[in-house]
This record gives structure tokens, sequence and C-alpha cells, in this order.
């Protein structure tokens, strides 16, 4: 592992593949895990791992205060392509990173680490998931209105995160929950839907969310209703917890 000023960079151990219209574009055992940002890395692919035939220089650049200047490619498929979708610092002042592919991973149609889509980002090595069952008494109030009250709730511990409290629906009022067209998307739970919740005259957007199908390893809180504890009123076993505070804040 190395550490630039304000980039972390790893090698990861895991095979990946890349698809396009159908079509590996990259299959690597050797990723590099790239920190662009602090919250989760960016795959960075051996160009040797690359088709580099499906590439072409789109003629832009992308410039980074840390990466250097990154020549952009437009990856193209049969009938299918996709503009600005690779990008390569071949005069990077990080020398490990000259002779890498990152591909935008919206613009590809599916990722795989060995045999198995992930989505969204690649997995923190670094990020763990525990899901417990208790049976403290968790009571949420949102401007002085309790919202939920459960003594079965399931406790999501996530590296980086305050610990999320998933309670069974019907321990949450739904007369205050209204549906809203919010979607997010987790590599490690999967899809998440939202709730705004209105206490008194105010509604509160998308303080409430569900997995109603979540990925295997988080198949525990299938169903279940969290909220942010940055922005209510939790209390556990009667006590009133601080709010964290975290990006979501």
């Amino acid at each position: 592992m190395s550490v630039s000023a304000r980039t972390r960079i790893e090698h990861g151990a895991k095979r990946v593949r890349v698809y396009f219209n159908g079509q590996v574009v990259a299959d690597t055992s050797s990723p590099v895990l790239v920190w662009e940002v602090p919250y989760y890395p960016a795959y960075y692919l051996p160009v040797a791992d690359v088709h580099s035939d499906l590439l072409a220089p789109s003629g832009h650049t992308a410039e980074s205060s840390t990466l250097g200047t990154g020549t952009l490619y437009t990856v193209r498929v049969g009938d299918r392509s996709a503009e600005d979708a690779a990008l390569r610092y071949e005069q990077s002042p990080l020398p490990e990173l000259r002779d890498l592919v990152r591909f935008e991973w919206d613009a590809m149609d599916a990722w795989f680490e060995e045999d198995e889509e992930v989505y969204t980002h690649p997995r923190d090595p670094h990020t763990r998931l525990d899901i417990l069952a208790s049976s403290r008494h968790v009571r949420v109030e949102v401007d002085g209105v309790t919202v939920a009250e459960s003594h079965r709730p399931t406790i999501l511990f996530e590296t980086g995160l305050p610990p999320r409290w998933y309670l069974p629906k019907t321990d949450v009022r739904a007369d205050l929950l209204t549906p809203t067209d919010t979607v997010t998307h987790c590599p490690y739970k999967g899809q998440a839907a939202y709730w705004s919740v209105r206490a008194g005259d105010t509604v509160h957007e998308d303080l409430a969310w569900t997995y109603r199908t979540p990925l295997r390893e988080s198949q525990k809180i299938e169903g279940l209703v969290s909220f942010y504890n940055e922005k209510v009123d939790l209390y556990v076993d009667g006590v009133l917890q601080k709010q964290p505070r975290t990006k979501f804040s």
C-alpha cells in the first residue's frame, strides 16, 4: 500500500471483470484500489489486462491535483459506445498509476468481483458489516413525535458509520410515512427505498429507508425500517443518543 499526501493506493487480491455491450473489456487478477474520495475506492486495472483495441482517445483530458493529467478514452463495442468512459494517467506523478486504466463505473454494464456481480462501487476491503438481533428498547422521535418504538431492533454495524437501528414495520408509525422516489445503492446492502416523515405540520424528506430485497450478506435487514441517527432523536433503553456527525448529517 502507498499513500501520497492525499491519495491512498492499495493492491487488491480479487479477480475483477468489466463488461460492456455483452463483452469483457477488462479482466484482471491484479486490480489496484485508489481512494479518490475518502468513503470508498475506485478500481484501476493494468493496461495489459484491458482490451485496448476497444478504446479510442476521445480528445478530452481530466485534471486531478494529485493524480495529474489523464487521457480520456471512448469505449466502443459493436454498435454501442461510451464516451470518456476510460481514463489513463500516463504521466501521473504517482508512478504506480501510469500503466493502469480506470473505467467509469456507471458507464459500464456490469462489474464482477470473482464470479459475483458487484454494484455501485468496489467493496472496500477494510469495511466490515455485522448485523445483530437485539432486545434493546429503541424509540425514535421527530420534533417530539414518536414515529417508531421497538423491543426487537436489528443493529447494523458498518465500518466508518454509526450503528443503524433497523425496526420491524409493525413497530413504526406507518401513518406518518410517505414513500418518495428516492433510491440509493450500496455494494454491501443493495437498493434502498425511502420515506419522508411527517411530524406535526413539518415533512422531513427521506428520513427513513428500507432494503426490500437486500444482497445476500445483508438479508437480516430485509423489509426493516431505519432512520438517520443524524436527524432524529434516538432513545436506546431510555437514554437519548448523541446525534453523530457524518456525511449524511
